[in-house]
């Protein structure tokens, strides 16, 4: 399946993709910004995040929430999310619709700031803190997403340093630095849009002339921090948290191939035949057979610069006890390690990774997806064409290869959770309800 892809550039440095499919009479329309938590100073993580959320509080022309209830009012859906290295945000409408969703994503790129004020900067901290509190601080296990990263990356790499940012920072943000954020990264420049589905090339060639052609291009960005890393950790690295858990859980990270490269391919098939599914290794070993896990997968990251990392995670079963589990998980890493893999996997993977490609494709929100990150990271949307080929290429030696090289003990992150004693979990809760009541 190869999918038609046009591509251009404004003279502000915009980059335009368009993807024409009148399969359905709708649309998608998909921004991506190059910026995400990696692009944060020190001092001020949480910023990417923190723009996600007030991106949608309007701009000059647009009230607060105004964005979401002309979209909706459309038939349309919208949303917005944030990476380590990038930002996006989209909308799928009905494809008459085309003009509102590129209005507005014009108006708050080239008009942001003009309706940028105290009182949303305030609400939308408070709204990122208590999205931190629900999602990281107070959900079990939730804080393997900062210490993972934190654990696999030097403290100066831009990956080290949690997505969610910290509570102190995002107090200390001023509305100087958000303006200062957003005249940096915001621009069109460091953008790619996409419009995928039901569209008249030529209407929204129009279109997107008349809205985003105006906007300046932005000043020189800051260069990112060093993002090399050794292939390997050298050892095994190692974190034990006892937290508030009903279960052990571990998590097991790998440095391997950053995402593009040939060696990628080979470990996103090795991590699928780990972890993707029923018929994977770990839950067939783990799950199934020896019942020692409730749950067990693998994935990797996805990471274009510096390092991708293969994640391994499995939680234990209630009569298991956190060493049983680790003992079983690095037993089939050890395995996968020593022994390799079997063309048989390889095509099993292989087959369920292309299959939720393709199939994503036929989705014009997902086609617009693809086609805005591929020209992102790389400059060439047609990439995406490129992908089943990609994994098709890679054999069974290719995949061992991999394992060889980049799933032993020498290129281990292991994080392990613990249940805490009973009596110290009754006592932090006894400190939060009295912070609370004071």
């Amino acid at each position: 399946m190869r999918i038609p892809v046009e591509s251009y550039r404004l003279p502000n440095g915009l980059h335009v993709v368009l993807s024409k499919d009148h399969t359905a009479p709708i649309v998608a329309v998909n921004l991506w910004y190059h910026v995400g938590s990696a692009n944060e100073r020190l001092e001020r993580t949480g910023f990417a995040h923190l723009f996600e959320h007030m991106l949608f509080q309007g701009s000059e022309q647009v009230a607060a929430n105004e964005h979401f209830e002309l979209v909706q009012r459309a038939g349309g859906t919208l949303n917005g999310s944030t990476w380590l290295d990038r930002t996006n945000y989209y909308e799928t409408l009905p494809s008459n619709q085309l003009a509102l969703a590129l209005w507005l994503e014009a108006d708050r790129m080239g008009r942001f700031l003009p309706g940028l004020t105290q009182q949303k900067l305030d609400t939308q901290r408070d709204v990122v803190k208590n999205e931190r509190r629900w999602s990281v601080d107070n959900q079990p296990y939730g804080t393997w997403w900062e210490k993972l990263p934190a654990l696999c990356f030097p403290e100066q790499h831009p990956f080290h340093h949690s997505l969610i940012g910290s509570m102190e920072h995002l107090s200390d943000a001023s509305l100087e630095d958000v303006a200062d954020f957003f005249r940096t990264y915001y621009t069109p420049d460091n953008a790619v849009l996409t419009i995928a589905g039901d569209l008249d090339r030529a209407e929204a060639i129009r279109l997107v002339d008349a809205y985003f052609g105006p906007i300046p291009q932005g000043a020189p960005r800051p260069p990112l921090r060093d993002m090399t890393v050794s292939a390997t950790f050298g050892t095994t690295l190692r974190e034990v948290v006892t937290d508030a858990v009903a279960l052990p859980r571990l998590f097991v990270a790998c440095r391997t191939p950053v995402f593009g490269s040939d060696g990628y391919y080979a470990a996103s098939l090795a991590s699928a035949i780990l972890g993707l599914r029923t018929g994977s290794r770990l839950e067939q070993s783990l799950v199934r057979t020896q019942r020692v896990a409730s749950q067990a997968s693998a994935f990797t990251y996805d990471l274009a610069k510096g390092s991708d990392l293969l994640i391994v995670d499995a939680t234990a079963h209630g009569d298991v006890s956190a060493e049983q589990l680790e003992a079983a998980v690095l037993a089939e890493l050890d395995r996968i390690h020593e022994h390799g893999v079997t063309e048989t996997e390889v095509a099993r993977a292989r087959a369920l990774i292309e299959t939720s490609f393709v199939t994503g494709l036929q989705s014009a929100a997902e086609r617009a997806d693809q086609l805005s990150r591929f020209a992102t990271y790389f400059g060439d949307p047609s990439l995406a064409n490129d992908q089943v080929a990609r994994y098709q290429a890679v054999t069974a030696a290719d995949v061992s290869r991999l394992t060889r090289e980049r799933l032993g003990p020498d290129n281990r992150a292991v994080l392990l959770y613990l249940p805490a004693p009973v009596d110290d979990v009754d006592a932090d809760l006894a400190v939060a309800d009295a912070a609370v009541i004071a």
